[in-house]
């Protein structure tokens, strides 16, 4: 399938910028080899990380997707899990082994304490946690995920350069390539496409977006999420996708990475919002929140963006992942009080997974796992959204 794709890439780049003969055709192979020599050596542990989470549905990995059938094992597994095994669905945690081997993952997935693992490269590796969650009492997948960017084995023009083509076409080939390598590493999951309308070049994000035009940046939105996910993201090349960073994170003051966003409604709408909205309507399985507040309301913790805007207004069904550590650090921020208090904004916000943990009651990030069965207790957080938050973490799984 990859050397299909980068074939179909190449082609179609020297017809439209008039690559000599020699250069594509060099150029072409030297993909086809790269991505030859990776899946070639790695075959049998390939299948393996790519089809575990396929047995685990008990179903063909690219037969059609039956939500019928998913709602109801998703609906049976939610009234058999304890508290603690709910909260365990919404931590995302990443390697803490020498050389970035799974190290405590093992004990975490095998005890359920964990929903996904960030970071995590390497079909020995990413067969070796799945196995030990496949041990867990109810048997429930991880999903695995990375930045996939520009590329994964096969490396493309960095994002502002993709989108300086105007060729949507294009760029959607680019990201079927880079899901279906990565795919066969046992990855499910790409935080990726980066929408984030930028203005201002001191900013020293501007390289991971589309740009300043939101009408580009919504063709290409469209597109990365076509690549990654085509028509079904369970199938065994491709992946789900995360439109990032929600909302207006392209526009911090004086261009500083995590500064706050002061902006009016109107702008919001017409100049930032069109991407994320783009890539929404396209059908993006996950949605990551900014670490950036937004006319003093930090996105993290922000019901505005992540409820009336993106659930209620735009109809999103799909997950919802903080980025790194931001919901502990909603404490730093100054908005909330503890780590408790971050949790209950966070959860209640719409804030389904919080990214990087690492579990146990003295770490300070799992501040989900850690806090919420006594916010649940007091009536902080509710059943019902705690319900939902396990409901779309493992929706996600069985489809991918």
């Amino acid at each position: 399938m990859a050397d299909r794709v980068v074939r179909v890439v190449w082609a179609e780049r020297r017809r439209r910028y008039g690559l000599g003969a020699g250069l594509a055709l060099f150029i072409a192979a030297l993909a086809v080899l790269v991505i030859g020599r990776s899946t070639t050596s790695t075959a049998a542990s390939t299948t393996l990380a790519r089809t575990s989470a396929a047995r685990a549905r008990g179903s063909a990995s690219q037969a059609p997707v039956n939500l019928q059938a998913i709602n109801a094992k998703v609906n049976s597994l939610l009234r058999r899990m304890t508290v603690a095994e709910k909260f365990g669905q919404l931590e995302m945690a990443g390697p803490n082994g020498p050389n970035g081997t799974p190290g405590d993952l093992l004990t975490w997935a095998k005890n359920g304490q964990i929903g996904s693992v960030l970071d995590l490269t390497g079909v020995t590796n990413i067969n070796q946690v799945q196995q030990a969650a496949l041990q867990s009492r109810l048997h429930i997948p991880l999903i695995f995920s990375l930045d996939v960017i520009h590329g994964y084995k096969t490396l493309f023009p960095v994002p502002i350069g993709e989108a300086s083509t105007w060729d949507p076409a294009t760029v959607q080939n680019d990201e079927s390539v880079s899901a279906a390598e990565a795919t066969a590493d046992g990855l499910k999951w790409t935080f990726n496409p980066m929408v984030d309308i930028s203005r201002d070049p001191r900013w020293g994000r501007v390289v991971e977006g589309a740009g300043e035009d939101p009408y580009l940046g919504s063709a290409i939105a469209a597109a990365k999420v076509r690549g990654y996910q085509g028509s079904n993201f369970g199938a065994l090349n491709k992946m789900a996708a995360t439109v990032k960073h929600f909302a207006a994170y392209g526009a911090p003051v004086a261009g500083r990475e995590y500064n706050t966003v002061d902006m009016s409604t109107q702008q919001l709408f017409n100049d930032y919002l069109p991407p994320y909205k783009a890539a929404v309507d396209g059908g993006v399985a996950t949605v990551m929140s900014s670490f950036n507040s937004l006319n003093g309301v930090p996105n993290t913790a922000n019901p505005y963006t992540l409820r009336t805007i993106l659930r209620q207004e735009w109809g999103f069904r799909g997950t919802v992942v903080s980025d790194y550590q931001a919901v502990q650090e909603l404490e730093a921020f100054g908005f909330a009080a503890n780590g408790a208090d971050a949790a209950r904004l966070a959860l209640t916000a719409g804030v389904d997974i919080e990214m990087a943990v690492t579990v146990g009651p003295t770490s300070q990030y799992s501040t989900y796992a850690n806090f919420g069965p006594q916010l649940l207790a007091s009536g902080k957080i509710t059943m019902g959204r705690l319900n939902d938050a396990v409901r779309h973490v493992l929706t996600l799984k069985y489809l991918a």
